[in-house]
């Protein structure tokens, strides 16, 4: 059951640390999951949060600092010497350990990893330092579980029982030649099943999946998600196994990507959240604003382009918002469905078969509300039935165009290495405004001659 934090809680917590309780505070947490504990203490201020940390066994702290938000965690570390960190560090696994380590200061760095206890843990997490963060080896940990092909089945257990003291969870079990290269994988249920004598070059699957130290992190959350993984082995340039990634880092990859998508279709350039200070919110949120102000200029300039129907046909004005509110709707919806299948790598055929598909799919919806149209502003608006024609037409030219474009635009990015989620925000929405305004007036000189 999950548990829920509410005021009177905090309250509660915020009155014994006042107090100095610190054993109270302790036994009232002690069966509260670390997760649950850091939402509490992200409701605390600054002391009472470090307060709160330096009370608890490090067994427990070293899992809270991973669940904190960043702004929260570094201000916890900033209150705890190189020694203290190092004992949270030292109950960690590798790759968690290397991500605290790389938002430290250069100077705390260097310090901290001279204070941790365990030479080979501290090997490790310095070697995975050197990979970039959004790399198979910025992911990867270094705990794992692998054998010998050269072992018989005897031996790989013993083998096995020593190397998982140090691994939290068992995943796999990868075979390796003498020169660490990853062979294969080994299941456990043949493990069990065959005599101890047996030599396991005999019974390892060869066929395993496998990332690169240089593979990128959503293309390592992509391979996993298609093949149903819950971990798969990191190998070298020279095909040694390194490390292992498991399905609970891949989770945060794809939130974040999902996150950084989200806010770009919304017209975020940066990755911010509601908590950041006003400028930081405001210099990602303002570049796009720019945009769709300087497309709002250039409506303008193609209103003015078409005055005369102003003057002529007053009433094809109350229908510019409706020509240019469907323009955009129909741009995004386009966008959207092709910017998820980039995403999930389920997009197939050529960029000109999906436009023969988008524009079919356009000339259909737009046949159809054209008639909702033609109909409603015949007995609902009274307008003229010439009138009602050419908006009819601009409505599904304007239909069709947006569906292009929508379609045309993401796939244009993705194919020279920009991100597709780009076209789903602000971008299309003004562009087509413009060309939904343009296409309609056009339209309505050809039909109505003014």
């Amino acid at each position: 059951m999950e548990f829920k934090i509410s005021r009177d809680f905090i309250a509660q917590i915020e009155q014994l640390i006042s107090e100095n309780k610190g054993n109270e505070l302790e036994n009232l947490l002690q069966e509260i999951h670390y997760a649950d504990i850091a939402e509490i203490m992200e409701e605390l201020d600054d002391y009472e949060a470090s307060y709160l940390f330096k009370i608890l066994d490090s067994e427990k702290t070293a899992e809270i600092l991973l669940e904190l938000d960043e702004e929260v965690r570094e201000k916890i570390l900033r209150n705890l010497s190189a020694k203290e960190i190092a004992e949270e560090l030292d109950e960690l696994n590798t790759d968690d350990a290397a991500d605290i380590i790389a938002e430290l200061p250069q100077s705390k760095k260097e310090e901290v990893i001279s204070e941790l206890e365990d030479v080979e843990h501290a090997k490790d997490i310095v070697d995975l330092l050197r990979y970039d963060e959004d790399t198979a080896g910025g992911l990867m940990a270094k705990e794992l579980v692998k054998v010998n092909e050269n072992w018989n089945v005897l031996t790989c257990v013993k083998e096995m029982r020593h190397q998982a003291e140090n691994v939290s969870r068992v995943h796999s079990i990868y075979v390796v030649d003498d020169e660490e290269r990853l062979k294969g994988r080994l299941s456990l249920k043949d493990l069990l099943t065959t005599s101890t004598k047996t030599p396991i070059s005999e019974v390892y699957i060869k066929k395993v999946d496998y990332v690169k130290v240089d593979t990128k992190d959503v293309e390592v959350a992509r391979i996993m998600q298609k093949y149903d993984l819950e971990a798969i082995p990191v190998i070298d340039e020279l095909g040694r196994l390194v490390g292992r990634i498991t399905i609970d880092d891949i989770v945060d990859v794809i939130k974040e990507e999902a996150d950084k998508d989200y806010q770009l279709a919304a017209g975020i350039s940066q990755d911010v959240e509601a908590d950041d200070s006003i400028l930081e919110l405001t210099r990602a949120r303002l570049p796009w604003l720019v945009l769709a102000l300087l497309g709002g200029f250039i409506s303008v300039r193609v209103l003015g382009l078409f005055d005369g129907a102003m003057d002529n046909h007053p009433e094809l004005f109350f229908f510019t918002p409706l020509i240019a509110a469907m323009a955009g709707n129909v741009g995004v919806q386009s966008s959207a469905i092709i910017v998820q299948g980039l995403a999930n790598n389920t997009l197939s055929g050529s960029l000109w078969s999906r436009l023969l598909k988008e524009v079919t799919l356009s000339l259909l919806n737009g046949l159809i509300l054209g008639v909702i149209l033609l109909i409603g502003s015949h007995f609902l608006l009274n307008v003229n039935f010439m009138l009602g024609i050419t908006v009819t037409v601009a409505l599904l030219s304007v239909i069709v165009t947006a569906s292009v474009l929508g379609t045309f635009i993401p796939m244009t990015l993705n194919r020279y290495g920009i991100d597709p989620a780009l076209a789903t925000g602000p971008f299309i929405t003004t562009s087509n405004d413009i060309c939904g305004i343009l296409i309609y007036f056009s339209i309505a000189k050809m039909i109505l001659g003014f």
